[in-house]
């Protein structure tokens, strides 16, 4: 059983993956990795893999999600998942944040 958890924003790690998008991994416990992610309009993140699922809604912004053969806008409100192992990238349509969970731990992310 993971210890509870309290973490101050101020204490998270802001980290540029790609030009225009930060992340922020917000706790990490046993089983998932929570993450924040913030797009600034035209940031894309390109197409790849991982073997996690991975859960997200858009708390800001408009957000184009190619998953697979499909692609979809998300706006505020909108949540997705995408399993592990597909394909999957993104781009900002304008300036955005999104909060996304990974399951199992995100062990590169688990620790920033």
């Amino acid at each position: 059983m993971a210890d509870i958890r309290v973490r101050p924003f101020g204490e998270t790690n802001p980290i540029e993956m790609v030009p225009g998008v930060i992340r922020r991994t917000l706790v990490s416990g046993d089983g998932h990795t929570l993450v924040r992610f913030e797009l600034a309009a035209g940031g894309e993140v390109p197409e790849h893999t991982h073997p996690h699922e991975q859960a997200g809604t858009v708390i800001t912004g408009r957000v184009r999600f190619r998953i697979g053969d499909r692609e979809a806008e998300v706006v505020p409100g909108d949540s997705y998942l995408i399993p592990g192992d597909v394909p999957h990238s993104a781009v900002a349509l304008e300036d955005s944040l999104l909060v996304e969970v990974f399951a199992p731990v995100r062990e590169e992310f688990a620790n920033d």
